[in-house]
């Protein structure tokens, strides 16, 4: 085992403590600095993360509305398949309104 005088026990003591300040300069705020980036992150991701939750109730209402349209395209549908007059009422108007449209021409 090496033997240390006290005059190099004195310089690693003091090249312990030199260490130690040039570390605690280093990192002075160093603490303030990643708590405020992680403070910042966080609060970015809520923002985010309730900008998506609106974006989801947006669809939802969209799509329920376009299942509304839908229930109710199909039951006016139903509803022209019973009514078997409603097609000729259709048709009768469409001739009203231009007697030289052949709607009802074979041929096209």
């Amino acid at each position: 085992m090496i033997a240390f005088t006290s005059d190099q026990w004195v310089i690693v003591a003091l090249v312990f403590i030199l260490g130690l300040l040039i570390g605690a300069f280093l990192t002075a705020g160093g603490r303030r600095k990643w708590k405020a980036r992680y403070r910042d992150e966080s609060d970015r991701r809520v923002a985010i993360e309730r900008e998506h939750a609106d974006h989801l109730k947006q669809v939802d209402a969209r799509e329920k509305d376009w299942q509304d349209q839908e229930s109710a395209r199909a039951a006016a549908i139903k509803e022209n398949r019973r009514d078997p007059t409603v097609e000729r009422r259709v048709v009768d108007d469409r001739r009203a309104a231009d007697p030289s449209d052949p709607i009802d021409d074979p041929a096209i």
